[in-house]
């Protein structure tokens, strides 16, 4: 195969990869197994070039970071420095963001930054209802501040540590722990800076999320801004209705009429959240979801009386002992892809799923077999200590006015601190590489005790694993294939009377504008080939070019789908 061939079978796979991970019709780890399995059928790379990057430093450092982050997050290290910052911060809002970001800025750069605004969010919003500020004003500065914060350290971002093992495959000394600390800080400064004094006039002003966690001070209620009031009626048993003595499981409206009771009223005003054995009574005013049309339906039986519409309110679906919450899947959940009924979520909590927030668009009808995506809002209602499992499951981050839950195992905190410092001292001394340092620390949770060894599993985003280590023989196929260097020859003739710095600034340009709308990571993979040929075809060391690739896929802040970060707060933000 000549020379010209490859570099065309090779931009054509690349094309066609880019094309993938920009659409999204595939899922991104998919992608990445097929550009693997691609570069390998065309024999661009040998299979033992293929599979080298399920072996690399960059992926084993990659997971080992999940592994210390999911530590930190059950042990509550990361939720108590972030409570106790965002006390500090009173009402003000100004200062309520700067500390907010400047919180999760710092927690990103030793942690997923994922894990960090997760655990963060619950604060966040019950902050902003008590201070009467927008949520959608602080959960966008919160995801901000975990991407800028990420870029502080090597292990604070997965671009970061991809760049870095770009170099030690070119054969240079790769970046150290805190050789990004220069750039990442002056940007969390600015950054911060930029929000405090000029950002927060030009961000939303919508309040979903306060409306969700039960604000009695807004106008607005629950009911309108999710348009539950299409789907629920009250309903009164009566006389000589088949009903009358049945368990709610065997009464039929779910299975003939497609109708969910999802509160109750008895003789007193007595309310109640009945489950699958509660028993039905004559007089029972039922609180139902579902179509109108099988409303009516059941109506007509002589099931069900239904009552004039009046009206339902946010008020009805909530008491003393019964509440209404927002629910998102954390990012250490894995039960995106399944359905309401695949994990028995009603079975398990003994909550109703009332309607999902999704793409801004409330969905209210099918929930129970409605696979999850990560990013959408449940809203759920029963009994409010009910909530408190959910605050203890890590699968999922609870909203709003909820009495959060300490973590399970608080005493391992200081432990856990003690291994994230045995994890940086070392590689900040030089002792042992920071695959060595990552992998010690992530086995040293596990033993002792900060977490379990499923749970380690379950920390780990395996999708971004899959994605790193699929990617990494792009680059060995790019620089194989003299495609790396062709490329670069484009990029240096463009921009050669420009000067160095103008390579420098399209080089993050190019970067940033790819990450707006693919993987972090895997942008980092296809740009950090192209620019170190570049630095050798200007006869410059590649570390300033590289470090421009690793922040520009890190600085994803002008799409709603550059980072995980913003699709966690997109819903609750409004």
């Amino acid at each position: 195969m000549s020379l010209t061939t490859e570099i065309a079978l090779m931009m054509a796979i690349l094309g066609i990869s880019i094309l993938l991970f920009i659409t999204d019709w595939l899922r991104v780890d998919v992608v990445a197994l097929l550009v693997l399995l691609a570069l390998t059928l065309t024999g661009l790379i040998t299979p033992e070039e293929a599979f080298r990057g399920f072996s690399s430093p960059a992926v084993i450092t990659v997971w080992a970071i999940f592994i210390v982050s999911g530590g930190l997050f059950y042990t509550g290290v990361a939720s108590l420095l972030g409570d106790r910052m965002l006390k500090i911060a009173g009402t003000s809002a100004r200062r309520l963001v700067g500390l907010l970001m400047t919180a999760v800025g710092l927690m990103s750069a030793v942690m997923n930054n994922v894990g960090a605004t997760a655990v963060l969010m619950p604060a966040t919003v019950s902050m902003a209802r008590k201070a009467r500020i927008s949520v959608s004003k602080l959960l966008l500065p919160l995801a901000f501040g975990s991407l800028m914060g990420g870029m502080i350290t090597l292990i604070g971002t997965p671009p970061n540590i991809l760049a870095s093992d770009a170099l030690r495959m070119a054969g240079y000394e790769p970046f150290s722990l805190l050789d990004f600390a220069p750039v990442g800080l002056t940007v969390l400064i600015l950054g911060v800076t930029y929000v405090v004094v000029i950002g927060m006039r030009l961000l939303p002003d919508r309040t979903p999320a306060e409306l969700l966690a039960g604000a009695t001070d807004s106008d607005t209620d629950l009911v309108d801004l999710y348009r539950l009031g299409e789907r629920l009626f009250r309903a009164r048993i009566p006389t000589g209705s088949p009903l009358i003595g049945q368990r709610l499981a065997q009464s039929g409206l779910r299975e003939d009429f497609d109708l969910s009771v999802i509160a109750m009223e008895r003789w007193g005003g007595t309310r109640l959240v009945p489950d699958k054995d509660t028993i039905l009574r004559r007089g029972d005013v039922l609180l139902i979801e579902g179509m109108s049309d099988n409303v009516v339906w059941a109506g007509q039986t002589g099931r069900l009386d239904v009552q004039p519409e009046v009206g339902v309110h946010d008020k009805e679906l909530q008491s003393e002992v019964i509440g209404i919450a927002e629910v998102l899947l954390s990012p250490h959940s894995n039960q995106a892809g399944k359905t309401l009924a695949e994990i028995q979520f009603r079975e398990k909590y003994h909550l109703t799923v009332l309607a999902v927030l999704r793409d801004g668009r409330p969905l209210r009808t099918g929930l129970t077999d409605l696979p999850l995506r990560f990013g959408d809002t449940l809203l759920v209602q029963g009994p409010r200590h009910n909530f408190q499992i959910l605050v203890r499951e890590a699968d999922y981050v609870v909203l709003g006015d909820v009495e959060s839950a300490p973590p399970q195992r608080t005493k391992k905190a200081p432990v856990a601190i003690a291994i994230l410092g045995v994890m940086l001292v070392p590689v900040l001394a030089g002792w042992l590489p920071i695959t060595a340092a990552a992998l010690l620390a992530g086995i040293l949770m596990v033993l002792t005790g900060c977490l379990s060894m499923d749970e380690a599993y379950q920390s780990i985003e395996w999708k971004a694993v899959f994605l790193v280590a699929g990617t990494l023989p792009l680059g060995i196929a790019m620089e194989k294939t003299g495609t790396a260097d062709f490329l670069a020859g484009l990029m240096v003739s463009a921009l050669d009377g420009l000067g160095p710095l103008a390579l420098l600034a399209g080089f993050y340009i190019l970067t940033n504008l790819l990450t707006q709308f693919m993987s972090n990571a895997a942008s980092t993979v296809l740009i950090a080939p192209i620019a170190i040929e570049s630095a050798l075809q200007i006869g410059s060391e590649p570390y300033a070019l590289l470090m421009a690739v690793a922040v520009g896929a890190s600085a994803g802040f002008l799409t709603p789908v550059a980072h995980q970060s913003k699709v966690l707060v997109k819903g609750p933000g409004g």
